[in-house]
């Protein structure tokens, strides 16, 4: 009943333990508590320590011996008053240092971030989407569309393309093999297979390419695809050079599709 109330102000569950014995058994020696708590004499000094620094024991010397007593539980209102003024003044701390540690997170940029998510967290791909496209000047992202894994992508968000629009987001498809249906706000072309007996472009693919989805948005470039046991899995690669230059090639595909 206690011991998750008195976790909360830090203590350990054998630092309750022993607390909660000085409670019930009055002054103690460090040999009597430990039999007591069923702890060796080391651990048992130890906690007592740690628990006169947060005040709520204290010991008294009576002939050769060291006692120890719990402080009246008042202490614990103390001690958890103290935790949330420290809390406090540590929560307006991290808000003055958020700037700098902005500006090293930013620097981090330099060097790719990758990011997994399982198939259950895609949609937080697509959220994601949204709201770096929202804050970029073009307001636009990129596609290569593979028929086998989009189902599973916008299976948590089946509103995305609603929200977009709404957004004002537009987006470019380069479908590979599949035609697709257009949304509003998006452009489609198809990159044919080899053998497709209506190529009539000279660009192609063989091979299967439709296990992997790729979108290029501001600063980012998502990867799904079906793992082993056909289960749909992402991976978003943060960098500015990474993106820039997959949008540079997807710009140039789709110029001479």
């Amino acid at each position: 009943m206690y011991n998750e109330l008195l976790n909360k102000l830090g203590f350990s569950d054998k630092s309750v333990k022993i607390y909660l014995a000085l409670l019930q058994l009055g002054p103690s020696s460090v040999r009597k508590l430990a039999e007591f708590c069923e702890l060796n004499r080391g651990t048992t000094y130890d906690t007592l320590k740690w628990l006169q620094e947060k005040g709520v024991v204290t010991f008294y010397q009576k002939q050769t011996k060291q006692y120890f007593v719990a402080e009246n539980p008042e202490k614990l209102l103390y001690l958890a008053k103290n935790q949330e003024t420290e809390l406090k003044e540590a929560q307006e701390r991290i808000s003055r240092a958020i700037p700098e540690l902005q500006a090293l997170y930013n620097k981090g940029g330099e060097r790719p971030v990758a990011r997994y998510y399982e198939k259950d967290e895609l949609n937080l791909i697509l959220e994601d989407i949204l709201a770096s496209c929202e804050e970029d000047e073009e307001k636009t992202y990129r596609i290569y569309s593979a028929e086998g894994v989009k189902e599973y992508l916008y299976g948590n968000f089946p509103t995305f393309s609603d929200v977009r629009i709404t957004k004002g987001i537009r987006v470019r498809v380069i479908s590979l093999g599949g035609e697709g249906e257009l949304r509003g706000l998006d452009e489609r072309k198809c990159l044919k297979a080899i053998g497709d007996p209506l190529l009539t472009s000279p660009y192609k693919w063989e091979g299967n390419l439709n296990n992997t989805y790729i979108i290029i948005y501001p600063g980012k470039t998502a990867y799904i695809s079906l793992n082993a046991k056909k289960e749909p899995i992402g991976v978003v690669v943060e960098n500015d050079g990474v993106f820039e230059t997959q949008k540079i090639i997807f710009d140039n595909l789709w110029n001479r599709l």
